[in-house]
């Protein structure tokens, strides 16, 4: 029996996670869960899969959860980033699953890999600010990192088709968001509401503004970087609505391999689980009757100018990635908080971008003093501008 410690137990991924594991509690178990602060879904969830460390994000929440809970549990809760570290280096754990969103999951994704941890990513934000560090980190302690993301484990799979030195390109596929075919000025009045309706995928508040802005494709291209050792120019993206081909692999000798599938995240978490067999899963099979309009399109990168930001942090390289992470993140939580526009997301990463840019890869303090610096100028140039 694998047993798992999974970060972000609360989240969209990790309620996922979850419903696989009791789909297949023959083969699985949950020996930690950290969350955030939604205590009485944690709560729910310790109740029904009795882990041995339980994490929240701060005091106040490990207390709540101490009262929520039969006292038998009090001893097993931490909380901060300690605890989330703890328990995604827990001694029982064969595997961690990283799906804390943000910036949070890096620390903790880290401490899983130097215990020796392999890794279910679904946390693309721990690649985009650390991505050599990360991958070293892997190849030191001998952990296998499996993606977890649709797009990157279409790709993991495609791979598997030919050898890696054949490869040409990869191509990862977008839906496009909700706001694919409108126009810039349509642009400057949608709302959080409207941007949160995903037409395809039920995510999380975050997530759902990033594949609105398509900034969440910029940060799967930086996390296919190091996940796949591509060179950026050997990456692409292509919109594709119907959220059906969720990657492709192009070979040198012309060949296009790619993985289909109904848009459910439990599929990739699955594979990412039973690698390198897979599970019989109790979904609905794809109809390709049904299917006979699929299509593809160049991202307009105009309109959506945060995949051009992060192509340029990644081509610059250094910290600016994480910089970039960052000031979408406090971008994001300002425009969901009606205090920016949507447009002024993509804006306001690009200033910040100019502004910060000092720092080395290699040097996980100089990552975590430049994704500091970003938050502090992002917030100033929002409160600039309230």
């Amino acid at each position: 029996m694998k047993t798992l410690s999974l970060l972000g137990s609360t989240g969209s991924i990790g309620c996922n996670v979850l419903d696989v594991v009791r789909s297949f509690s023959d083969r699985y178990r949950i020996c930690g869960l950290a969350a955030g602060k939604n205590i009485p879904k944690l709560c729910e969830q310790v109740l029904e899969f009795n882990p041995e460390v339980i994490s929240v994000a701060d005091k106040k929440g490990a207390e709540a959860l101490k009262k929520a809970l039969p006292a038998s549990y009090s001893d097993r809760i931490r909380y901060g980033t300690e605890g989330a570290e703890e328990v995604a280096a827990f001694s029982s754990a064969t595997m961690t699953i990283s799906a804390i969103v943000g910036a949070a999951g890096l620390l903790p994704t880290l401490a899983a890999i130097e215990a020796g941890k392999d890794i279910g990513l679904a946390n693309k934000e721990t690649l985009v600010m650390a991505g050599k560090l990360v991958m070293d980190s892997c190849q030191k302690n001998n952990v296998n990192l499996l993606p977890v993301d649709s797009e990157h484990s279409a790709i993991f799979q495609s791979l598997e088709a030919g050898h890696r030195s054949d490869v040409a390109k990869i191509i990862l596929t977008a839906s496009g968001g909700p706001f694919r075919q409108k126009s810039q000025a349509e642009l400057e009045t949608v709302t959080p509401a409207q941007a949160l309706n995903h037409p395809n995928w039920d995510m999380g508040r975050k997530i759902s503004i990033d594949s609105a802005t398509l900034m969440n494709k910029g940060l799967e291209v930086i996390e296919a970087k190091w996940l796949f050792d591509m060179p950026v120019d050997s990456i692409d993206v292509v919109v594709h609505p119907q959220s059906i081909v969720h990657s492709l692999v192009e070979f040198q000798d012309g060949s296009v391999i790619a993985q289909l599938g109904i848009p459910d995240m439990r599929i990739p978490i699955a594979y990412a689980l039973s690698y390198p067999r897979r599970l019989k899963m109790d979904l609905p099979g794809l109809n390709l009757a049904q299917c006979s309009n699929l299509e593809f399109h160049k991202p307009n990168y105009e309109r959506f100018p945060a995949l051009s930001l992060a192509f340029l942090a990644i081509e610059k390289g250094g910290v600016l990635p994480a910089v970039l992470n960052a000031a979408n993140e406090v971008a994001v939580d300002a425009f969901l908080n009606n205090e920016i526009s949507f447009l002024d997301i993509a804006a306001t990463v690009a200033t910040v971008m100019d502004r910060v840019q000092d720092g080395s890869e290699d040097s996980i303090s100089d990552i975590l003093a430049a994704d500091a610096q970003a938050r502090d100028e992002a917030t100033a140039i929002i409160s600039s501008n309230i």
